[in-house]
């Protein structure tokens, strides 16, 4: 086994079941199976099918965990194979990360005194996103006799599960029936109807030819399952293959019965062996293009992989009307829902490595225009106002209440404050329309986005005519501690940017194409008024500065705050909060809870000067509690930009590890998407250097921590891909096709397939 492509469970706790299930979740974009081990009841199952969403009772509509296609049960003659039951001599379990597998190998001891052990391994198919399957092998040490094999598809799953007062069911059970071989469990969402048919079938084959005997079929309630015996010797192994696929209305309106059994037919037919080579043949492509190789720092090369593997595991190319959620396929946390998470800090890792899953996570947001349309209308605005939190019609669906860090309860103002979405998306439009020049996404899609956020802008902001500026009160920047405050610069200087280049656009497409620009013009209705007022606001809009101009306040009154310095940390190296402050009462400090100037700089990096980032990092860094895990990667690049390498390395470690050492407490609630692809950014826009400058050239300036001996990456750039080794003495570049760029501010040209060398 190598151990730089795997994660590895030694011992079997159940007190962490929750936690590994995130770990060690398999998904392929389509949907998420959570790592729930068969052999143990304890935890939170899990079965996301991407873009099946329902209310019901919920607060709000949420992702519905539907029903659970994993679970199986062995039997040794009448003992159920239970690891929280019998005694257990011997447990490891490990998610290879190369080939998307999770296996397990255990040895228990019953009640009875019968000792099995058993070895298991999944996957979710990379190459057909419809199937997934199972394999098990049996073995008896000390008995001969029956061993009961029950495959059950469980329709009893909540929403919720572990919170008494949110728990909720998303969907009834419509049928079930016998696909002979095999069973499936037909269900229907309560509020939108949506169907799901879940479909799974076992099969073993020994040396006499087929194993399972005296097949049982029931239908229990909501569960379905079909029971063979198999006939087990001391001492010999048994493999049990499970077979499933997963189809819903959303796939197609018609006929699902008939395509679920259809598949397993097909999959039967076709085998496990050969799907899981067409598996492991699809991840190692994807990892041709996503992998980030660290010599010299395994804990490094692990913890990277990790965050790139799950990253690229929540999202393919195959549905443009679904995105990433906070938590990805991982988990119900944030409800499933959709954040600037994808935009800003997952969504460059596919615009420089996978660039057709990029364009369709653009394409959810221009699917769901309506949406922000009508949220728009609806809070008095014009234009589009995408949601802070956003399911499947872009509809505002952020809770109204939620709890503080006392438990109380509390209003949930993001929803209604936290516009900087707006120019999130934007900006992640810009990012990759600069990388891929792909600019029929830009003209027929991209440019409708930018000029109807820069309509809902234009209606958003305040005209102070004493002062002659334009403002924008009562919000939320990133820094979420802070509440209906005014003019938070984040806000303000992206909505500027993004007016800014709504402006260029309408330049430009009016050059390229006129008709487009007509018709955009019509549909928006829009004139040359509309374009004189956005230059006004963008040319007044206004963004608090110290006296010197240099330090940037964070919004407006900020500095007046109280100061609490951060004087301790906890053991991962997360700061604890001061003994003085008040929970309740975070807004009246100068406490912060993320990168907010800081992540503005990162984004806009050519709009500030070095001084200027260097003073700014200096000022906040005291002042931020990482109380979101979107935070130390954002830390970590900017610090390798102004010269601050040691707490570089130390918050690109905390970055990276965030579910691994479950540094936020949380990690058993989902994965932490966004600080995945935050991980790359610091791997590959930090330690590597890669910036675009205002000429939209490539720039490269790496830098290695002590711990490494060698960095390597590659980047797509408009349909070229780079491939970057950094040594500390040298760099060394190539390209599939003609590019130009600079290292360490000089002029390279690279020519296609030709190694250069560049010499530190």
């Amino acid at each position: 086994m190598d151990l730089l492509w795997n994660v590895v469970q030694k011992n079997y706790d159940a007190k962490e079941n929750r936690k590994y299930e995130t770990l060690f979740t398999l998904a392929n974009g389509y949907k998420g199976l959570r790592g729930a081990f068969e052999f143990s009841k304890l935890g939170d199952r899990g079965n996301l099918i991407a873009g099946v969403f329902d209310k019901n009772t919920a607060q709000v509509t949420e992702i519905v965990n539907c029903q659970d296609p994993l679970a199986l049960n062995i039997y040794a003659e009448d003992e159920l194979i239970d690891l929280d039951r019998c005694e257990v001599l011997s447990f490891s379990r490990n998610l290879n990360m190369k080939d998307g597998i999770l296996r397990a190998s255990f040895e228990v001891k019953t009640t009875k005194g019968r000792i099995v052990g058993i070895t298991t391994e999944r996957f979710l198919s990379r190459s057909n996103v419809h199937r997934w399957a199972a394999k098990y092998t049996i073995k008896p040490i000390n008995f001969n006799g029956k061993v009961f094999v029950e495959n059950i598809i469980d329709g009893t799953m909540t929403n919720s599960t572990f919170n008494p007062v949110n728990v909720t069911k998303h969907f009834k059970i419509i049928e079930a029936f016998d696909l002979k071989p095999g069973i499936a469990l037909k269900s229907e969402t309560i509020d939108k109807e949506i169907e799901i048919v879940e479909g799974s079938c076992i099969k073993g084959l020994g040396e006499k030819g087929n194993l399972l005997k005296e097949r049982k079929y029931n239908q229990f309630g909501e569960k379905v399952r079909e029971l063979y015996q198999v006939f087990a010797e001391e001492g010999k192994e048994y493999t049990i293959h499970k077979l499933g696929a997963t189809f819903s209305s959303r796939d197609s309106k018609d006929y699902l019965n008939a395509l679920l059994k259809e598949e397993l037919d097909n999959f039967l037919y076709y085998g496990y062996e050969k799907e899981k080579e067409d598996h492991i043949k699809k991840w190692d492509e994807i990892w041709q293009e996503i992998d980030i190789k660290i010599e010299g720092d395994n804990e490094a090369q692990i913890g990277l992989r990790f965050n790139l593997f799950h990253l690229a595991a929540s999202a393919y190319e195959g549905d443009d009307k679904v995105s990433i959620a906070a938590k990805a396929l991982h988990g119900e946390g944030y409800k499933g829902h959709v954040f600037w998470d994808t935009e800003t800090f997952m969504l460059p890792f596919f615009i420089y490595t996978r660039p057709k899953v990029a364009r369709a996570l653009l394409m959810y947001r221009y699917n769901n225009l309506k949406g922000a349309r009508i949220n728009a209308a609806q809070n008095g605005f014009k234009g589009a106002q995408f949601p802070w939190e956003s399911a499947d019609e872009g509809i505002e669906v952020t809770p109204k209440w939620g709890e503080d860090y006392y438990g109380n309860p509390v209003r949930i103002w993001t929803g209604d404050e936290e516009y900087h979405i707006n120019s999130d998306i934007t900006f992640g439009i810009w990012e990759y329309y600069r990388a891929t020049g792909d600019k029929n996404f830009l003209i027929n899609y991209g440019i409708e986005i930018f000029l109807d956020t820069s309509k809902f802008w234009h209606s958003r902001v305040e005209y102070n005519k004493q002062k002659d500026r334009y403002e924008i009160s009562r919000v939320i920047g990133p820094d979420e501690f802070h509440e209906h405050v005014d003019n938070n610069v984040y806000t303000n200087y992206l909505a500027k940017w993004s007016i800014n280049k709504s402006l260029e656009l309408v330049k430009w497409v009016k050059n390229e194409d006129e008709a487009i620009f007509t018709k955009l013009c019509t549909k928006l209705g829009l004139n040359n008024t509309d374009f004189e007022a956005w230059e006004d606001i963008q040319n007044k809009i206004y963004i608090p500065r110290s006296e010197d101009g240099k330090l940037i306040e964070q919004f407006q009154g900020y500095f007046n705050l109280k100061q609490y310095p951060i004087t301790e940390h906890d053991e991962n190296g997360m700061p604890i909060w001061p003994e003085s402050v008040s929970l309740d009462k975070l807004g009246e400090t100068q406490l912060i809870k993320q990168a907010d100037i800081i992540m503005l700089m990162l984004l806009l990096s050519e709009e500030f000067d070095e001084d200027t980032r260097r003073e700014n990092y200096r000022y906040y860094e005291k002042r931020t509690m990482h109380k979101s895990s979107l935070s130390p990667s954002i830390y970590s690049i900017m610090g390798l930009s102004i010269g601050d390498t040691q707490n570089a390395y130390k918050y690109f470690i905390k970055a990276i590890k965030t579910d691994l050492d479950d540094n936020q407490g949380n990690a058993e609630c989902g994965l932490h998407a966004a600080n995945t692809g935050g991980a790359w950014q610091s791997a590959v826009f930090g330690f590597g250097g890669l910036t675009v400058d205002k000429n939209q050239k490539l720039n490269l300036n790496p830098w290695l921590p002590k711990e490494w001996e060698k960095l390597s990456f590659n980047i797509n750039w408009r349909g070229s891909k780079v491939t970057v080794s950094v040594k500390e003495e040298k760099i060394e570049l190539i390209s599939t096709g003609n590019v130009e760029l600079k290292v360490y501010g000089k002029d390279y040209s690279l020519v296609q397939n030709t190694n250069i060398v560049i010499s530190k």
